[in-house]
C-alpha cells in the first residue's frame, strides 16, 4: 500500500530533523526558513516485535518487514494560501498525503531561526490550520461550481453533495477543521483539513513536560502527541546498534521516540499487519483495518486478488506456541476462510489462488 504522511509544520521548527532520523537519510536541516523545497521522501520500517518471532518458526532466508513512506514538505507559513513563501506548491504536497504529523516547536534554542515571535504551539497549530481550510475554500467554490452545472442532469446525488459542501463551507468559516467533525467525506475532493493529523512535540532533550493547553487541543481532537527531542534522535538513528542501546539506556530509554512515531502513524492510518511464508521469505504486510482477504491478497499481487480461491489463517501467537505450521495444521488451528473473511490483525495467511 503507497500510504504517505506528511511531515508538516512552520519553518525551522524541526520537520526535516524528525525525517531525517525516521529515514537515516541525510537531506539538508539547515538552518533557514525554506530549506525544503522538493518534498524528500523516504521509506521507514515498521517496528514489528512479531516478525522475528514468526520467523523464528519459519526460519526463512530472507525476512521482510512493512514499510510506510513519510514525506517531509517544507515548511508554510502565513498566507501560504495566498502563494507566500511558494505555499500553493507546498499545499499541493499536502492534499497528496494519506495523513499529516504535524511537528510543533516547544524547544528553546536561540540560534534558530523562528517565523513568529516565541515559543507558543497552540498558535503554531492555529497558523497551519488557516492556511489548510483556506485552501479548502478555495477548492470546495471551485466543486461547488462543477456540482451545480451537473444539478441539471436531475440525479439526485448532485444534490446530496452540494449540501455536504454548503456544511464543509460553514464549518470552515466557524474556523473548525473538517477533520474535529463527522461529515461525510467526498472521496474524490482531498480537503487539507479533513486529513487526519497526529502531532510531533519536538522539544529540547530530557524535557517531558507538554503545555497544558496544547495537550488538551490535540485530546479533544482525539489525536496522538509525540514527544521526541529531534536532534537527539537523529544522532541516535546514526550510532550502531549497541551505541545506540548505551545511549537510550543514559537517556532512560527502552527505544527511540521515532518507534513510537511510526506506531502512531500506523494507528492514525487505521492499519494492521498480516504475514505471509512462502518459500523462504517471510514478509510483513500492512493493510486497512477492515480489509477482506481479496482485497488483502491483491496487496502481494493484483493476481492474487482476481484469482483467489481461499485462504488458510493461523494466529501468528499459536504459530509461535505451536513451533511449526505442520502442527497447527494437524492440531487443526489452521482456519480455511472464504471471500467474506475480513483480515485480523496478527494473521498468518496462505492464499491459495488460481493464475
Amino acid at each position: 500500500m503507497a500510504l504517505r504522511i506528511g511531515i508538516i509544520g512552520l519553518p525551522n521548527v524541526g520537520k526535516s530533523t524528525v525525517f531525517n532520523a525516521l529515514t537515516k537519510l541525510n537531506v539538508p536541516a539547515l538552518n533557514y526558513p525554506f530549506c525544503t523545497i522538493e518534498p524528500n521522501q523516504g521509506m521507514v520500517l515498521i517496528p514489528d516485535e512479531r516478525l522475528p518471532a514468526i520467523a523464528k518458526v519459519s526460519q526463512p532466508k530472507a525476512l521482510t518487514g512493512a514499510t510506510i513512506e513519510f514525506v517531509d514538505i517544507a515548511g508554510l507559513v502565513r498566507g501560504a494560501s495566498k502563494g507566500e513563501g511558494l505555499g500553493n506548491q507546498f499545499l499541493g504536497h499536502i492534499r497528496e498525503m494519506d495523513a499529516l504529523a504535524h511537528v510543533v516547536r516547544l524547544f528553546r534554542a536561540d540560534d534558530v531561526v523562528s517565523h513568529e515571535e516565541g515559543i507558543n504551539p497552540l498558535r503554531d497549530i492555529e497558523i497551519i490550520d488557516l492556511e489548510l481550510m483556506l485552501a479548502d475554500l478555495e477548492a470546495i467554490e471551485r466543486r461547488r461550481e462543477r456540482t451545480t452545472r451537473m444539478l441539471k442532469t436531475g440525479k439526485a446525488h448532485y444534490r446530496e453533495e452540494l449540501d455536504i459542501l454548503d456544511q464543509y463551507q460553514a464549518t470552515i468559516e466557524e474556523g473548525i477543521p473538517l477533520r474535529r467533525t463527522d461529515l461525510p467525506l467526498i472521496d474524490d475532493l482531498p480537503l487539507l483539513s479533513a486529513k487526519p493529523v497526529m502531532y510531533v512535540a519536538n522539544m529540547n532533550e530530557g524535557e517531558q513536560q507538554l503545555d497544558p493547553a496544547f495537550l488538551e487541543w490535540a485530546q479533544s481532537e482525539g489525536a496522538e502527541v509525540v514527544i521526541m527531542a529531534a536532534d537527539f534522535e537523529m544522532e541516535i538513528s546514526r550510532l550502531e546498534s549497541d551505541d545506540a542501546e548505551f545511549f537510550l539506556a543514559e537517556a532512560n530509554m527502552d527505544k527511540p521516540a521515532l518507534h513510537r512515531l511510526v506506531a502512531a502513524g500506523v494507528r492514525l492510518l487505521d492499519l494492521i499487519t498480516f504475514y505471509t511464508i512462502k518459500g523462504d521469505e517471510t514478509r510483513s504486510w500492512i493493510i486497512s483495518r477492515g480489509m477482506l482477504a481479496p482485497q488483502a491478497a491483491g496487496q502481494i499481487h493484483s493476481d492474487m486478488e482476481r484469482g483467489f480461491i481461499r485462504a488458510e489463517v493461523i494466529d501468528w501467537e499459536i504459530l509461535v506456541d505451536e513451533g511449526s505450521v505442520a502442527g497447527c495444521r494437524e492440531k487443526g488451528l489452521a482456519r480455511i476462510e472464504g471471500k467474506d473473511y475480513v483480515v485480523q490483525d496478527g494473521d498468518v495467511i496462505f492464499f491459495r489462488f488460481n493464475v
